[in-house]
This record gives C-alpha cells, structure tokens and sequence, in this order.
C-alpha cells in the first residue's frame, strides 16, 4: 500500500486493500466510510525555458544549491497545468511566455509528486528573477545539457525533450540491485 494511504482522509480509520473489480487490483478501502480511497499526490510543473530568437535555454540555481536546474513549481489547486508554467516563469524569472507546450511526465516519488514538463517559449532574455532564485544563465542546447545537474529530473525532462528519448533517474539506494 502507498505508504501516504494507510489511514482514511475523510475520517482516519486505518484503511485495508480490496479487490475492485473495474480498477482491476487492490484499492485502499475505509470500512468506516464505505468508500474507496485513491491516491493523493502532489503535482507540479518544470519548464524548458527558451528563447525562440536566440535558440537558447534559461537553466537556474535555487536554495544554495550548486547545480542548474530547471524552473518549476507546485500547480495551485483549481489552476491548468499551463497556466501554472507560465505563472512560475513569470514569478520566478519576470519573463512573458508567448507560448507553452507539454513534453512529457513523471512520477516523483521522493516528493510524491507528478512532474509535468513543459516547454515555454519566451519573448526575450530579459530576466528579472525574484527572491527563490539564486542564479541564472542562459546556454545553447549543448551548453545547457552540459551545465545542467547530472542525475536529476531535471536532466532527464531536458535530454528527453531535446532527443526524444527518455531515461528516468535511478534511485540510488535502488542502483545496481534488480
């Protein structure tokens, strides 16, 4: 059982799986309720920044850490996973997307968090980046693969978007086990 679902949101009754039959397997059920439980999760956005006049990519620094990623945020509850990509490059680096388009998801599980990827096209270079954001910088495609952090979610959304091809990260406490 997902360890974020052993007890009953609506009343807090332990919950125990059953069999339901048009999900095909087990579900978390709350005797108490009469009810089923599916999974709560978070969802955030991650944007590919570019510039369409440049060619270039806009990779970030947050919270003292070292490596560049990618900009993103939590989707506000009631808002569009676009609008949520073009609010988060607007607060967080004061650009004016022109246009977002979707790459790819995946499921985050250190966060319990869907990611989705985008990639928001913006007007221009102009950055004003608020206070979540350390740095910035701007890279070509292979500058920007180079820079970014290694490992992360981050490079896996970037790698894929540019070539196609997705490769998830390896947990590390699950690397060279089966």
């Amino acid at each position: 059982m997902n360890p974020q679902m052993i007890h009953c949101m609506q009343c807090g009754e332990k919950l125990e799986m059953r069999y339901l039959p048009s999900e095909g397997r087990d579900i978390p059920y709350c005797t108490a309720c009469g009810d089923f439980r599916f999974p709560v999760f978070n969802t955030a956005v991650s944007m590919i920044v570019t510039c369409p006049a440049t060619g270039r990519i806009a990779l970030i620094r947050q919270y003292g850490r070292p490596g560049f990623i990618l900009v993103a945020g939590y989707v506000n509850r009631g808002e569009d996973a676009e609008d949520a990509a073009v609010r988060e490059v607007r607060e967080e680096m004061g650009l004016k997307v022109t246009a977002v388009r979707f790459n790819h998801s995946h499921f985050f599980a250190p966060s319990n968090t869907l990611m989705l990827n985008f990639t928001a096209e913006v007007e221009s270079e102009e950055v004003h980046v608020n206070t979540e954001v350390d740095s910035y910088a701007w890279f070509s495609k292979d500058e920007a693969r180079q820079q970014i952090l290694q490992g992360s979610l981050a490079q896996a959304f970037l790698e894929g978007a540019l070539t196609g091809v997705y490769h998830w990260p390896v947990k590390k406490e699950t690397a060279g086990t089966t």
